[in-house]
């Protein structure tokens, strides 16, 4: 018996699922969701989020379909602003901020439309009403603006108008495109977005990080050649980090997984090094970042010869690195994983849940003390459900769809049942 076979551990998980969706709705805004603070209060002089709206949306649809009440209602508010306030009429897409006044940033953000075609396609699958409208519009901006048909790859940002790219292109766009196409794939039927989530994990993961010792290059030209020494000298920035960033690793070693799943539940071909690279991926962030300091921990970043950068540890990266050791042990049944699973689980629960003011503190030092050096306040839930629902499914479909299907707990009552 391990937790992840454990129906008394779902139960937990659970309980903490509950806790979460209790403080993040007081993150409604006229304009959809604002950034909490650390006690969960929406941060006043701080513009409503693209990206924090698209993710809470997606949160709140998972919640709809786990039965909490209220949480559809979030879903049609925040499907509400997406639809209103945040969507520029005139040249499509979304704006990347908004007050009550209208957009304070009009520019086009990979990254964040990204979130806006996950929260869409969740919501789809919540069968929320106005969530179709919204998938419609976001696969529209997805295939025409967002996907560069020459490269077969992402374009990571664009102007207003969709007139001028920059000459940049980013393994963390490209990583929450592959996220979001998976979960497109399950509530389309179209199995051109996994082709295109396949091509995109072959480029970054299999040709570069298998390459690289499985640290991920995050930064790249348009040509899409790794530019290493990007941001050299902003070494904490919040989305353009220097140096690898293991908690990507580990997210991308789920993925892997759940990209797998998803191709061996459609009959396509699935290549061998998606389950060989998860591995590495894993083990590398392992090898890494796990402690390297003598403290406890993931640090956030480190350099290429794995030596750590930026030593904060941020709440996102033990929540992805929960869910990559169950989506590990899903996938073999190797007992390594499980363990992994529960020391991991015993590291969040002592130093970062926050019993005290909701949630989980966002960023600690070395030592355990809440920081701000690269974020400030509890911004939203979204990697959380990643350590508290996907432990709780199958690989394939993905999170909102096998919600929707009546999944959960279903590999858990029958250990070893199907991926």
């Amino acid at each position: 018996m391990t937790w992840l076979n454990s129906a008394a551990h779902a139960r937990w998980l659970e309980a903490e699922t509950d806790r979460l969706i209790n403080f993040a709705a007081a993150s409604k805004v006229p304009t959809g969701f604002g950034w909490l603070d650390n006690y969960g209060k929406v941060f006043a002089d701080k513009p409503t989020h693209l990206w924090i709206t698209a993710r809470m949306v997606h949160s709140f649809s998972v919640a709809a379909l786990l039965g909490r009440p209220g949480a559809g209602t979030l879903v049609d508010h925040g499907i509400a602003a997406l639809n209103d306030v945040f969507h520029d009429d005139e040249f499509g897409g979304w704006y990347a901020e908004v007050n009550d006044n209208g957009p304070v940033n009009n520019t086009k953000s990979g990254y964040q439309h990204s979130f806006v075609l996950l929260a869409a396609a969740s919501a789809v699958a919540a069968g929320r009403p106005g969530a179709q409208e919204l998938l419609d519009k976001a696969l529209h901006i997805a295939d025409t603006k967002f996907w560069d048909h020459e490269a077969n790859m992402c374009f990571d940002s664009w102007n207003r108008d969709f007139t001028e790219t920059e000459a940049y292109r980013g393994g963390n766009a490209s990583m929450h495109s592959v996220e979001a196409y998976l979960i497109v794939a399950d509530v389309t039927g179209e199995n051109r977005w996994l082709e295109r989530a396949l091509h995109i994990a072959e480029v970054l993961i299999h040709q570069f990080a298998r390459n690289n010792n499985y640290r991920v290059f995050e930064h790249f030209d348009p040509e899409w050649n790794p530019m290493p020494e990007y941001n050299t000298d902003d070494r904490a920035s919040q989305f353009r980090a220097y140096g690898g960033t293991p908690g990507h690793w580990v997210e991308w070693a789920r993925l892997l997984l759940h990209l797998r799943a998803g191709l061996e539940a459609r009959g396509l071909a699935v290549p061998e090094w998606l389950l060989e690279d998860a591995r590495g991926l894993f083990d590398a962030a392992i090898r890494d970042a796990w402690q390297p300091d003598g403290n406890p921990g993931f640090v956030y970043t480190v350099d290429w010869e794995g030596k750590p950068v930026v030593t904060t540890r941020i709440r996102w990266v033990p929540a992805e690195a929960i869910g990559g050791a169950a989506a590990l042990y899903i996938a073999t049944g190797e007992q390594q994983y499980a363990d992994w699973y529960e020391r991991i689980w015993d590291h969040a629960r002592d130093w970062f849940i926050d019993y005290e003011h909701g949630s989980w503190k966002q960023e600690l030092d070395e030592k355990g003390n809440v920081t701000s050096t690269v974020w400030s306040g509890k911004a939203d839930i979204y990697h959380l459900w990643h350590c508290l629902v996907v432990p709780r499914l199958p690989l394939a479909p993905g999170l909102a769809p096998a919600v929707a299907a009546g999944l959960l707990d279903a590999r858990i009552s029958a250990p070893g049942a199907g991926r």
